[in-house]
């Protein structure tokens, strides 16, 4: 596939992926994207109303 390279280890396995960024850049931003979320999957979450409530408190959202 051109724009895209496999990085092998002696035993001629793939360990590692070149990618051109110029022609799969927002193909990159999503690889990047779904790590990222699986990445944090399991930390701590926050309602969208207790959000809501500390943005308010800080004068960062309107009531």
């Amino acid at each position: 596939m051109q724009g895209i390279q496999f990085v092998v280890n002696n035993k001629g396995e793939k360990v590692a992926v070149l990618i051109d960024l110029k022609k799969y850049g927002e193909l990159w931003e999503d690889i990047y994207d779904s790590l990222t979320a699986r990445q944090r999957a399991s930390e701590p979450r926050e309602s969208l109303e207790s959000v809501r409530k500390r943005l308010q408190r800080q004068g960062k959202l309107g009531a």
